[in-house]
């Protein structure tokens, strides 16, 4: 989950606990990538699974790098990477061509946790 606010990080990563998700926070979209570069490939204390995130929930606007060009660096590193982007702010140009380049999915600020589960159980699905 990558965000710029502590709130949001922090409510919606114990939103997505209670729903049976694990959680990398990330307070930056630069943080962000650094956590999926470092994670790519490891393993699991005590499992030996791969440690790959399956999901990235973006905030679109972020200071310093925006979700715009945080999508573009994930994608560079895996680019099967799947990514739900959320804002506050209605689909705009930036937010249609992500779409449009392969981010999956969309979720308006603020939502519920009927919400949240629902379009997380689609992206995941497909």
């Amino acid at each position: 989950m990558v965000d710029d606010e502590s709130i949001i990080l922090d409510v919606g990563g114990e939103v997505l606990k209670a729903l049976g998700y694990n959680v990398i926070p990330a307070k930056s979209g630069k943080e962000a990538i650094e956590i999926l570069r470092q994670t790519m490939g490891m393993s699991v204390r005590g499992k030996g699974k791969a440690l790959k995130p399956d999901l990235v929930i973006l905030d679109m606007i972020m200071p310093e790098m925006g979700g715009a060009e945080t999508f573009d660096a994930i994608k560079k590193i895996n680019p099967d990477i799947k990514v739900l982007l959320a804002s506050g702010y209605s689909i705009d140009g930036k937010a249609t061509r992500m779409l449009a380049n392969g981010c999956n999915g969309f979720i308006q600020k603020p939502y519920n946790i009927q919400q949240i589960s629902r379009k997380i159980r689609e992206i995941l699905a497909n």
